[in-house]
């Protein structure tokens, strides 16, 4: 599988767009089978008032051109979705066999730090596993997702085996003490070896390089098995195609020696939801 680590300029759609092509066609002569481009990879991240400039639809021809330059490789890209509504999303495109298989609109917009999502983008609403020409079931998110914790666990649950986490993550405590020399980085590594165990899945997880408006973001995508073991991690800062092989049996193994998935009780999980959202909204209770 291949790891996109790109650094898009700011607003330069088609200079992204071109990056991308490139990087296809090295994956394509690498044998690639799986591609995966960061959050926002053809646009860049902090675009502010950009954002409407540089969103497309995703029927947007430029979109069809690229899952046709990808042929029958399976490709994830970043992009400001504008929906038919005229609102703008967070959007990955799952793209397969030369088209535009599923669009995956991000579902947790973090207001927080130097986060403005929210002032500018519509949240997704729906979740859902993809059967992909891999043979196996991909569940795509989008950075912030995967600080939520019903994100991965919904998509193990609808049958995903591969987790794909596209991330815009910009660096923080870059002067701290960690093992990995930045903190942003630690906190990563931690979620998602914890998802990866949990779920038993491979987690999948793109993050970008480069600079927008003075913010550095620091790359390190790396590739998690379901055992939690980091199966390759791509450096720090630097841009690049990192590519690496994982052994997609390895959930079957690992479902089959820990059966925390098959244990899993969703209809526990919902009657007690609808048990905390009922107290919540003052909702007089009747006997359990």
């Amino acid at each position: 599988m291949g790891l996109g680590q790109v650094a898009p300029g700011l607003g330069r759609v088609a200079e992204n767009i071109t990056a991308h092509e490139q990087m296809i066609d090295e994956a394509l002569s690498a044998g690639v089978d799986l591609l995966v481009f960061p959050e926002l990879g053809l646009t860049g991240y902090l675009l502010q008032d950009l954002n409407a400039e540089v969103a497309m639809a995703a029927d947007d021809p430029r979109l069809a051109a690229l899952a046709k330059r990808a042929g029958a490789m399976t490709t994830v890209v970043g992009f400001v979705e504008r929906a038919p509504d005229e609102r703008l999303l967070i959007a990955a495109a799952l793209m397969e066999d030369g088209g535009i298989r599923h669009v995956y609109r991000k579902s947790y917009l973090p207001n927080y730090g130097l986060f403005d999502e929210q002032r500018f983008f519509g949240a997704g609403n729906r979740l859902r596993a993809i059967d992909s020409r891999l043979g196996v079931r991909l569940g795509l998110c989008i950075c912030e997702d995967f600080w939520h914790l019903p994100v991965p666990y919904l998509l193990a649950l609808d049958g995903a085996q591969i987790l794909i986490n596209i991330s815009s993550s910009p660096g923080r405590d870059v002067a701290a003490t960690t093992e990995g020399g930045l903190g942003t980085a630690e906190s990563w590594a931690t979620i998602m070896r914890a998802y990866a165990q949990l779920t038993t899945t491979f987690v999948v997880f793109v993050n970008r390089v480069g600079v927008d408006e003075s913010v550095t973001f620091w790359g390190g995508s790396q590739v998690i098995d379901p055992a939690g073991d980091v199966v390759f991690g791509a450096p720090l800062l630097d841009a690049g195609l990192f590519t690496c092989e994982i052994d997609l049996d390895d959930v079957r193994r690992e479902r089959t020696a820990m059966t925390l998935l098959r244990d899993e009780r969703p209809e526990f999980v919902l009657r007690n939801l609808e048990r905390l959202v009922r107290e919540q909204a003052g909702v007089p209770q009747g006997p359990e």
